[in-house]
């Protein structure tokens, strides 16, 4: 048997070391904040810079500017990227490129001009500011409307035949204008934007193009939606520019208006179908207050379906 001298020699002995401790995990990192979105901006006839930020909407944009500058959000008409001219190629849509230049046009001289339907179009390309006024913004050349010097691109449509449409979309005013009688003189009451210097007298070129100019300048931008918070993405790729493009001339030569936004979400509905029927149904779904008739729907479609397979 083991003696207790034994028994109390071993337990003097040092203790064996434990091991240490685990190290604290490092909590997981935050993820990295978005720098704040700061837009410059100006008064397009004039006017120190301004600041703006924190507008997920045309009508918010509108605001931010409107009180950078001390006036009133129903004064602005339209918006312009990174040119202050009435420059429709520059119109600011749905997306601002992180590093664009908005230029606001408000309100000048209101005028009145009477016209006399003689044919069934009257030659006027029609969109709106995504805040309550409807303006043009092409007039084709040789057109009842073009013949008429005092009408311009960039006027606002204010009234027809004294009755005010402020509130209403561009497609309502189109369809207006396309039911008004033959032979009927009518009166339209515009608003043309407040002009610069070296501006004035310029009528805009009427004339239609064949590409409109991408006026984004980075990689990303500000997506502006009608309903939820902007999102920065990504510019728009190869072919969601071809596709938008050709279904923005579909909407000017079926319904008479431009709409870049308009264009934009048909095509990003496309992409969630795999046929005609589901894209109209889609559609129906998404943009039921425009009432796209069958067959445009069908060249939406096709103009798509081009240009997917033109950019592979």
């Amino acid at each position: 048997m083991e003696g207790a001298a034994a028994r109390e020699a071993r337990g003097a002995e040092a203790p064996r070391a434990s091991a240490p401790p685990p190290a604290p995990s490092e909590p997981p990192a935050a993820p990295r904040a978005r720098p704040r979105l700061v837009f410059r901006t100006q008064l397009a006839h004039g006017s120190p810079t301004g600041k703006i930020e924190g507008f997920t909407n045309v009508r918010e944009l509108y605001a931010k500017i409107a009180e950078a500058f001390g006036i009133a959000p129903t004064e602005i008409l339209f918006c312009t990227l990174n040119s202050h001219k009435v420059d429709m190629q520059k119109l600011l849509g749905g997306q601002i490129g992180l590093e664009d230049f908005i230029f606001a046009h408000v309100r000048g001289e209101t005028k009145e001009v009477e016209v006399t339907k003689t044919e069934d179009a009257l030659g006027l390309t029609i969109t709106d500011n995504g805040a309550g006024y409807a303006f043009i913004k092409r007039i084709k050349e040789g057109s009842i409307i073009n013949r008429i010097e005092a009408v311009c691109v960039g006027d606002s449509i204010e009234a027809i035949n004294d009755h005010s449409i402020v509130g209403c979309r561009h497609y309502e005013v189109a369809k207006m204008l396309r039911e008004l009688p033959k032979s009927q003189p009518f009166t339209l009451r515009l608003v043309q934007p407040k002009r610069a210097f070296d501006m004035i007298g310029q009528r805009s070129r009427s004339s239609k193009c064949s590409v409109e100019t991408k006026v984004t300048s980075g990689r990303e931008t500000l997506r502006l939606r009608s309903g939820g918070a902007a999102t920065v993405e990504e510019a728009p790729s190869e072919f969601e520019e071809e596709a938008s493009q050709k279904v923005d001339d579909l909407l000017e030569s079926y319904m008479g208006i431009r709409d870049p936004e308009l264009a934009s979400t048909m095509v990003e509905t496309s992409k969630k179908t795999v046929s005609a029927q589901e894209f109209a149904r889609c559609l129906d779904s998404v943009l039921g207050e425009f009432a796209f008739p069958d067959e445009f729907v069908v060249e939406v479609w096709a103009a798509i379906s081009e240009a997917r397979e033109a950019c592979g």
